[in-house]
């Protein structure tokens, strides 16, 4: 059970992908297409953005909104880990969402912007992660504090160091600390129907009744099942045509 509440980084993806980082030497930065930016970084922010809000509709809402944020503000990008910027902007604009306490708005895109935003097909990986991450995880973060939600995801699905968390989340390093040692805790609490001991005590508990009753059926009882599984269809990052919502509501 430790290792299913402190390390739930199993559903994360293991593939590299681009950062569009740049030689500290180079004269000049060409910012990647649009086209390109989408199809690499896709999968990942809506990954992220499940993860943090827990269902399929808000996350589509955040996805849109953070390539809506990065298309604005490319231009004035500073050349980097552009992999970290993308978590910095997902998380960041998830607290807002939360603090605003209502729906992600955002102003109408360019009229050829639809054009450029191509719909996203899940690769069998994301199709995996989506319809296998574990229901108890998944509905254990979704209490969480939104704080020690962030943490929490960033660390153990995403996989980012508290360092790279801190910068993040712009927050100091034993604040990091402390919002993923509690929300961890919280998990432990949440999980711990999931501990070998109590699995044990499930499967025990039920035969010893089953031997007092007299007569009883002695056909055996799947008291323990296998954990749930959580499907999330894929998300299609469209820009909504001149319209300025996005994602409905």
């Amino acid at each position: 059970m430790t290792d299913t509440a402190d390390r739930v980084h199993t559903a994360a993806d293991s593939a590299k992908t681009a950062t569009f980082d740049i030689d500290a030497d180079a004269q000049a930065w060409t910012p990647p297409s649009w086209e390109e930016i989408v199809s690499t970084h896709s999968a990942r922010v809506y990954r992220l953005a499940y993860r943090l809000t827990g269902n399929q509709h808000d996350a589509e809402d955040l996805t849109q909104e953070v390539f809506v944020r990065v298309f604005r503000s490319l231009s004035t990008y500073t050349p980097g880990t552009f992999e970290g910027w993308l978590h910095r902007i997902t998380t960041n604009l998830f607290l807002d969402t939360v603090r605003r306490k209502q729906r992600i708005r955002f102003d109408a895109l360019a009229d050829d912007a639809a054009e450029r935003l191509p719909s996203r097909e899940p690769t069998p990986q994301q199709h995996f992660n989506d319809t296998h991450f574990d229901a108890d995880v998944q509905q254990a973060l979704d209490v969480l504090a939104p704080e020690f939600r962030a943490a929490v995801v960033l660390c153990d699905i995403e996989g980012l160091s508290y360092e790279e968390i801190a910068a993040t989340l712009d927050v100091k390093l034993g604040t990091v600390r402390s919002r993923i040692h509690r929300g961890r805790s919280h998990l432990r609490k949440a999980l711990k129907h999931r501990s070998p001991a109590a699995r044990s005590e499930q499967q025990t508990v039920p035969q010893q009744a089953g031997k007092e009753r007299a007569g009883a059926d002695q056909t055996s009882v799947p008291w323990v099942t296998e954990p749930q599984t959580v499907s999330s269809p894929a998300v299609a990052v469209s820009a909504g045509g001149a319209a300025g919502e996005v994602g409905g509501g």
